[in-house]
């Protein structure tokens, strides 16, 4: 309804030109590709989520109609298969009005080495049976799939970038984090203080074995005085053909672990962390700290203590403000809301956490104040409103113990 509102304020040639915009998100279309049927099987397709990164805020290429940027990889050495095709284009005759460059934004990001022709994409598929994943074998586990009845088998590996091949492979793979992550950016790789970790799916292909990319994660290993490292996941992602099994949660368990086997880790966070990820990570830490000592059934109703702190370190490198947060889960999970008594005890607790940077803040006003003159303060002074911050202070708890019992939830089905 809208777009018809816009049309009808546009002169013919606005009108025009309007037909030749498309949507990148929908123009784009991605495949991870395992057998040659797969390039005209429509299910095999997947699109991005996001594209403004190359295509500007609005996501839209103009100049075309009826366009489509094919965007294929085998499943997994990655090799590339690029096409853009369209049924029209702008011509000179729209008053020397020039198509946007949708090649060239691609051509930017994808390394050199693709194929823009089908045939040549389809004879790198038989070379698929020689690809192995790269570097160490951390860890394997089998999900089951509904559809098929059967289980399918999945490997972690751990990578640096001496590992022959890798280079060129990773800078293949990180080009789905333009589609997938809101504000990706590409990595330094020669920096040997960065951690690739890898998840590959293990199938049977005419009796052959054969690997294929599910996803991965990068971690920075930074520096702590006087000689620990604190390691910080940089980039994570699943491909959308695997989300929704339980590869995320698989991967970050066993980053945990690998780094719980090294002395000189200090603990392990995340650089400017997603929504997803916060959920996930809650989930795999409250998963490895539910059978410590320290948080214990009889414990968790004494409050958050220093034993639950140090435990966390020490044992699976988790810092301090995570631990916390791992021990309001469990003792929601023990705790029971219908008990009104148990409830408040609960709710103060976790609410006591949630208002301190509100004191803070209410401490540094304080002293803000007594510099300011009238006009200042009356600007200021609803800042300080009692019964706002009250109602904020509730909304966020129940925020959270909406997010606490999901966690919860899954540990139940896990």
């Amino acid at each position: 309804m809208q777009q018809c509102t816009e049309m009808a304020g546009m002169n013919p040639m606005e009108k025009k030109l309007a037909e030749y915009k498309c949507d990148t998100n929908e123009a784009i279309s991605l495949k991870l590709v395992r057998f040659a049927d797969d390039l005209e099987d429509e299910s095999t397709t997947f699109h991005p989520e996001y594209s403004h990164q190359l295509y500007g805020d609005d996501e839209v290429a103009f100049g075309y109609k009826g366009l489509q940027i094919q965007l294929y990889y085998s499943a997994g050495n990655l090799s590339t298969l690029f096409k853009v095709k369209y049924s029209a284009r702008v011509t000179e005759k729209f008053d020397c009005v020039e198509p946007d460059d949708v090649e060239g934004k691609i051509r930017e990001i994808i390394p050199a080495g693709f194929s823009c022709n089908t045939d040549d994409f389809t004879s790198l598929l038989e070379k698929e049976t020689n690809f192995k994943p790269f570097g160490t074998l951390l860890h394997t586990y089998n999900v089951h799939n509904v559809e098929e009845g059967e289980d399918f088998t999945y490997q972690i590996h751990k990578v640096d970038v001496s590992c022959p091949g890798f280079r060129e492979y990773h800078k293949r793979l990180q080009t789905f984090l333009m589609w997938f992550i809101e504000t990706a950016s590409f990595i330094d790789v020669d920096d040997d203080r960065w951690d690739f970790f890898l998840v590959f799916e293990k199938y049977n292909k005419d009796g052959e074995t054969l690997f294929a990319t599910v996803g991965y994660m990068t971690v920075y290993n930074y520096y702590v005085y006087p000689d620990k490292t604190r390691p910080r996941v940089s980039q994570m992602l699943i491909l959308p053909p695997f989300q929704g099994e339980g590869h995320g949660a698989q991967l970050l368990e066993a980053v945990h672990m690998f780094y719980c086997n090294l002395h000189k880790v200090q603990d392990i966070t995340a650089e400017d962390p997603s929504e997803n990820y916060v959920k996930l990570r809650d989930y795999v830490l409250v998963k490895l700290c539910q059978t410590l000592p320290s948080f214990s059934t009889d414990k968790l109703p004494l409050g958050f203590s220093d034993d639950m702190a140090t435990e966390a370190r020490e044992k699976f490198k988790i810092n301090k403000k995570h631990a916390r947060r791992v021990y309001e889960i469990l003792r929601l999970r023990v705790t029971d809301m219908s008990d009104e008594t148990k409830a408040r005890d609960y709710r103060l607790e976790v609410k006591k956490r949630l208002f301190a940077p509100t004191k803070k803040n209410q401490r540094e006003m304080t002293k803000m104040m007594k510099c300011l003159r009238p006009e200042e303060l009356a600007s200021h002074i609803s800042q300080m409103d009692t019964a706002l911050q009250q109602e904020e202070l509730e909304k966020s708890y129940q925020e959270l113990l909406a997010e606490y019992r999901r966690v919860i939830e899954r540990l139940a089905q896990a």
